[in-house]
């Protein structure tokens, strides 16, 4: 299984302020588009700024991990101001099969870590197997 939950808060550029530059709205509707149907996941405006919203838990991961957190990357270069956070955990990696990792979203960038809040997810979560 692969879990995901996430948000990005969209802005033009670090110094954007009152919408100028204007976001590219048109291309990040696009991106969220690609995952209608299949997961939790909305654009909408909130106070003022416009936010993606994201959550899912296909059987696997792989490519719709690689999208999802693509996804990430694709709106840090049309909106290069934007943050976010995004928690996955897929119980088929290799290596994080019973961790989350987090994936920031900021200037830009998407960059990895350890969580520690919900990790490892036995016995923080669930119960080891005794069967």
């Amino acid at each position: 299984m692969f879990e995901y939950h996430g948000w990005i808060a969209l802005r033009s550029t670090a110094e954007a302020i009152d919408d100028e530059p204007p976001l590219r709205l048109g291309e990040i509707q696009a991106l969220v588009d690609e995952f209608a149907g299949y997961a939790l996941m909305d654009l909408r405006p909130m106070n003022g700024t416009y936010y993606i919203h994201l959550g899912g838990h296909p059987n696997h991961g792989g490519q719709y991990a690689e999208a999802v957190i693509g996804l990430f990357a694709e709106v840090g270069k049309l909106a290069p101001g934007a943050y976010g956070l995004l928690y996955v955990h897929d119980d088929e990696h290799p290596e994080h099969m019973l961790n989350f990792r987090i994936h920031r979203l900021v200037r830009g960038t998407v960059t990895e870590y350890a969580d520690h809040l919900l990790s490892p997810v036995i016995p923080t979560l669930e119960d080891e197997d005794t069967n």
